[in-house]
């Protein structure tokens, strides 16, 4: 009887760890295993992951974990493209974008063109928290911040210094003006409306995709509560005042927690005209796996743009999750950071783009 039992103890053994090998060498493509809590993030960001992963663990509250988890990036300047020091516009300023969404309430704090403040997604859930409203903007949304408790910081580095310097020399190419005279192709400017204006196609194309790294992350804790959010410094060499997708909810990322979340990264200038976190999420609402999700809301995007640069990650409220990204030139894969009991430590995945 003994050794029966044993046995049967055995075989039990053998069938988790099979599981968990299958869960492990899984493809990010395919529908995923659920559980829960789930954290998933953009990019192989990892140390945000496991930063976002440990608030949950230590009992923390699913927007803890997403604030903590993007501020990471933030401290850490992921890619270049979050944070202080990165991404100067064509004045030479950094400035950064962040949104925190509360998908029980349905409550989103975010900032704009935030200057001089280096803790921007802690600074977007001080609007939420601490205001009636949703969006705080420029010089504005920095003052805010400051009555917040912020310290006032330069967010200029030598490196980012140095990348414009290199812009400037180069004719400040590429930019995001169009349809100007002088031709903006050609000259720094500065530029103006001409009388005549003659039409030229978008060359989305010619934008290279390390200009936009966001970090987007979602959150959806045991109890199946959804939090998300988003941070970045833009595009770089964007014309002063541009906001892209990031601080837009249903735009940069999107929780509701009756269905799930989801978030995007790429060309927020494509991409924030389609909602595509927002589309994900009403998918998943519909019981589309999160993968087919993501995959359907590339699919209307490259009805207009078919050259764009961007991906979206996406999780329903039983912790399954999957990701899809349009493959471009230089991008036929998107790599993205997942946490999850399933898992024995935050996992980088990667998904082929279509």
């Amino acid at each position: 009887m003994a050794a029966a039992a044993a046995g049967c103890s055995g075989v039990r053994r053998w069938i988790v760890v099979a599981h968990l090998l299958l869960v492990a060498l899984q493809p990010a493509g395919a529908a995923s295993a659920a559980a829960l809590p789930v954290v998933i993030n953009t990019w192989a960001f990892r140390k945000a992951a496991e930063t976002a992963w440990g608030v949950l663990q230590l009992g923390g509250s699913e927007l803890d974990a997403v604030e903590r988890g993007c501020g990471q990036c933030e401290i850490d300047q992921c890619d270049g493209s979050v944070g202080y020091g990165g991404s100067p516009d064509e004045s030479g300023e950094t400035t950064l974008d962040a949104m925190i969404m509360n998908g029980n309430t349905m409550e989103v704090g975010a900032v704009a063109d935030l200057r001089y403040v280096k803790n921007a997604i802690s600074v977007a859930r001080k609007v939420m928290e601490y205001t009636k409203h949703t969006l705080l903007v420029g010089e504005s949304a920095s003052l805010f911040a400051v009555r917040m408790g912020f310290p006032y910081e330069d967010l200029t580095t030598q490196k980012s210094l140095l990348v414009y310097s290199e812009w400037l020399n180069q004719s400040c190419q590429p930019n995001y003006w169009k349809n100007v005279i002088p031709d903006s192709s050609k000259s720094c400017g500065p530029y103006k409306r001409p009388e005549k204006v003659t039409y030229k196609e978008e060359h989305i194309s010619q934008r290279s995709f390390h200009n936009h790294d966001t970090i987007g992350m979602v959150v959806i804790g045991g109890s199946g509560t959804v939090a998300s959010g988003t941070s970045t410094n833009g595009a770089v060499h964007k014309i002063p005042g541009r906001v892209g997708d990031s601080p837009i909810a249903g735009a940069g990322s999107y929780a509701d927690s009756t269905a799930g979340g989801a978030a995007a990264t790429g060309d927020g200038d494509i991409m924030m005209r389609f909602l595509p976190s927002y589309q994900a999420v009403e998918y998943m609402r519909m019981g589309t796996d999160p993968t087919v999700a993501c995959q359907k809301v590339i699919s209307r995007i490259q009805k207009y743009a078919p050259k764009f640069f961007g991906a979206v990650i996406c999780a329903n409220t039983t912790g399954s999750y999957g990701a899809a990204c349009n493959k471009i030139p230089g991008f036929t894969q998107f790599h993205f950071m997942v946490s999850s009991p399933l898992l024995s430590q935050p996992t980088e995945q990667v998904v082929d783009c279509i």
